[in-house]
């Protein structure tokens, strides 16, 4: 089988977890003997993406880094570049139209590349709404079979608000053309179902996974790690979130829950990695509720200081507002840390051995953090319950039920060809 494999990003060049998943599950699906080219907006050497399936550029535009030596996604921004501050260098120019504008500009490359034969897939396979439109396009051209993969839909991505009317038409068009639809989670499908009025048996959930090897506990022993570990010696509790610094994730709900539990226990570290539109608005609040002593605010941190964090950390919080899955929980649970999730996220889904609460239900988090900080026993329970139930996961497994899946389409396909082809011939002969 030959799948095309329409992704935004892949390490080291992602910005988030989405480049993750797809590198593991192509990964996984290549294991399984599935002939992949996987095609990305930007042009750069992705040397263990590639020892496994070809990496396709639909452009020569190389990823772009900023000053910070942190990738910025394509088409992350408007008009000003990162790295420079101008409106007129050639960065500027070539990525600072924004987002739907750059997905456009993708769609058009990738039915060049199939119009050229240069990309001639059995079924194709795209990523959320900024790989729709190119799948759409792709399908129209080749007449293969599309399946869209939804890791979050603009509604998550908004926090609750109705967010970008431009994003919610292309992923309707998505959704409507695809021939099979996959959702990380029951709650992404139910968003589906719900808000694009798609068929739910047109809706198959295939949860993300994890992959151990990708975790292997290397630290490099930082300021931050350092610290954390000296307070740990003498009785505090460290309290870890990571992801990106947006509404979507929460986290002006967790600072308020942290200046609750701060006032029950003061031997609390917080650790919030990421980076985000919100960041100056964070640091701000933290300020405000006097808490900005026991909050670090650590960036964007990938590696071996990413992987740090989780191995100092005690108690890994999910806030979310909206969460599809969150591959970072399941991170944490690699790392034996007492896992607190909203009610939100869908990852709640497949572990048990976790605390949960609605994402504004700041007292209800506060109480949970404080009662996992001052009962050893509770730490201890949380800790090992969802560090052996993280091993029941595998991206084998995900892989072998996407492979099911993409034969299911194929056939039903083939019967949808050959029920149109004795159409027209019952047609033409009367």
């Amino acid at each position: 089988m030959k799948l095309m494999m329409l992704g935004w990003e892949l390490p080291p060049y992602n910005s988030g977890g989405l480049g993750v998943a797809c590198y593991q599950m192509a990964k996984a699906l290549a294991g399984k003997g599935v002939d992949i080219q996987f095609v990305l907006p930007y042009k750069a050497r992705h040397e263990d993406s590639e020892k496994f399936m070809e990496v396709v550029a639909a452009s020569n535009t190389p990823p772009l880094v900023n000053d910070k030596g942190e990738y910025v996604a394509m088409g992350a921004y408007s008009g000003t570049c990162p790295t420079c501050q101008s409106r007129e260098c050639d960065h500027a120019r070539e990525y600072g139209q924004g987002f739907v504008a750059a997905t456009r500009k993708y769609a058009d490359q990738v039915e060049k590349l199939v119009r050229r034969h240069k990309l001639s897939p059995d079924i194709i396979h795209a990523h959320d709404w900024l790989t729709m439109e190119a799948g759409v396009r792709a399908k129209e051209v080749s007449g293969r079979p599309l399946v869209v993969h939804v890791h979050a839909t603009e509604f998550d991505r908004a926090g609750g608000h109705l967010g970008n009317p431009l994003i919610h038409e292309i992923e309707y068009n998505g959704l409507m053309a695809a021939d099979r639809i996959f959702a990380v989670s029951q709650i992404t499908k139910d968003i589906i179902v719900r808000e694009y009025h798609i068929p739910e048996d047109k809706v198959e959930v295939v949860h993300n996974s994890l992959d151990p090897d990708e975790l292997e506990r290397t630290i490099i022993e930082t300021n931050n790690y350092m610290y954390a570990k000296e307070l740990r010696k003498h009785g505090w509790t460290v309290v870890a979130s990571i992801g990106r610094l947006t509404v979507q994730k929460g986290l002006t709900y967790l600072l308020e829950s942290a200046a609750l539990a701060l006032a029950h226990n003061p031997k609390l570290l917080f650790l919030v990695s990421g980076t985000g539109e919100q960041r100056d608005q964070l640091i701000e609040l933290a300020a405000d509720l006097g808490i900005s002593d026991r909050v670090v605010f650590v960036g964007f941190v990938r590696g071996e200081r990413w992987r740090e964090l989780y191995e100092i950390a005690d108690i890994f919080v999910m806030p979310s507002v909206s969460e599809p899955f969150g591959l970072t929980a399941l991170e944490a649970a690699h790392y034996g840390t007492a896992l607190l999730i909203s009610k939100q996220s869908g990852v709640g889904e497949v572990l048990r051995n976790i605390m949960r609460f609605d994402y504004w239900d700041t007292r209800k988090l506060a109480d949970e953090i404080i009662n996992i900080s001052l009962s050893p026993s509770l730490k201890k329970e949380l800790m090992e319950g969802v560090k052996e139930e993280y091993l029941n996961f595998s991206w084998n497994d995900v892989a072998e039920k996407l492979s099911r899946e993409y034969h299911r389409v194929m056939r039903g396909r083939r019967r949808a060809m050959h029920d149109d082809s004795k159409l027209h011939l019952e047609r033409v002969a009367a």
